[in-house]
């Protein structure tokens, strides 16, 4: 399978209402899944009770604050940043837009935008950047 065909299935599934694709070509397999920003929500205060940011949850329990988390959908290279020697897409505290980039996810050639899920204020940054990121990993939290 070429790398122009995975780039039209990833389009594919980010145009779409679907959570998952798998397509079989050959003997390779390819597996496109993302996560709804409900699930991440609902998954992220149990992944991590005994961390610092254990407060927030208690504080967020009410239906008026809750934070959301922003996960790396693939493995690659994280750039936070549009350009080398250009400034990052987000800084903590900085506001942001539903939809607004956040990163730059580079698999295979092929760079995904990881935008906001919701508006709000970014709470928690991930340090990494031009460094490998595993799917799942924790980038931020908008609050």
């Amino acid at each position: 399978m070429d790398l122009s065909k995975i780039k039209t299935l990833i389009d594919f599934v980010g145009r779409s209402k679907i959570t998952e694709l798998t397509v079989t070509e050959k003997d390779v397999t390819v597996r496109i899944f993302r996560a709804s920003p409900r699930e991440t929500a609902v998954a992220e205060p149990s992944k991590e009770p005994g961390s610092t940011t254990s407060l927030i949850p208690d504080v967020s329990s009410s239906v008026e604050k809750t934070s959301h988390a922003v996960k790396a959908p693939v493995f690659g290279v994280l750039h936070r940043a549009p350009a080398p020697g250009e400034p990052p897409f987000v800084a903590i505290g900085d506001a942001v837009e539903e939809g607004q980039t956040l990163f730059i996810i580079e698999a295979m050639k092929v760079f995904n935008t990881i935008a906001a899920p919701r508006s709000g204020r970014i709470t928690l940054l991930t340090d990494i950047d031009n460094g490998e990121v595993e799917t799942g990993d924790l980038l931020a939290e908008i609050a």
